[in-house]
């Protein structure tokens, strides 16, 4: 009985340690830092068209302090399955002037938006092949997920991603 109280009492133990393990990797993914892979061609030439491994922080979205110019990762307004990164432009109360259809330089009609209390505005870096808030209008600040703040992979790029 003794060795089967041993193996048990191991065996417990190892299943605590693991769980304990689980809850970690829990929090951090949801709380803290999320990897992140990103690809496409909205975001050139900061973000190129090869996949692209990032850490992105969820602190600051959850304490409202998101600010001009930061790459942002949230749920797409027309397919909430997918995830979307692109950069602020505006906040609330900001006003932005965009151009409705930049591919066609022959009808440069350019629009006014006035962000709504709760949204903001983001656009992809490369204006002629970027589905953003020029199509689907200002986001919810609640479908705001992370921030980029690091660029893991690929390693020759690996580094602190705020200044780009």
């Amino acid at each position: 009985m003794g060795l089967f109280r041993t193996v048990v009492k191991e065996a417990w133990e190892k299943t605590f340690l693991f769980t304990k393990f689980l809850c970690f990797l829990h929090v951090t993914d949801n709380y803290l830092v999320d990897p992140v892979k990103i690809y496409g061609p909205s975001m050139l030439p900061v973000i190129d068209l090869n996949p692209s491994i990032f850490l992105a922080e969820r602190i600051t979205p959850r304490s409202g302090k998101i600010t001009h110019r930061d790459i942002v990762v949230f749920r797409s307004p027309q397919n909430p399955r997918r995830t979307v990164t692109k950069r602020v432009i505006g906040l609330e109360g900001d006003s932005i002037t965009y151009v409705s259809n930049p591919e066609n330089s022959d009808n440069d009609k350019h629009e006014t938006v006035v962000v709504p209390k709760g949204h903001v505005w983001v656009q992809g870096d490369n204006k002629y092949n970027s589905t953003d808030s020029r199509h689907f209008g200002p986001i919810p600040y609640g479908l705001i997920e992370s921030k980029i703040f690091w660029k893991v992979f690929p390693l020759s790029d690996f580094g602190s991603f705020w200044r780009k």
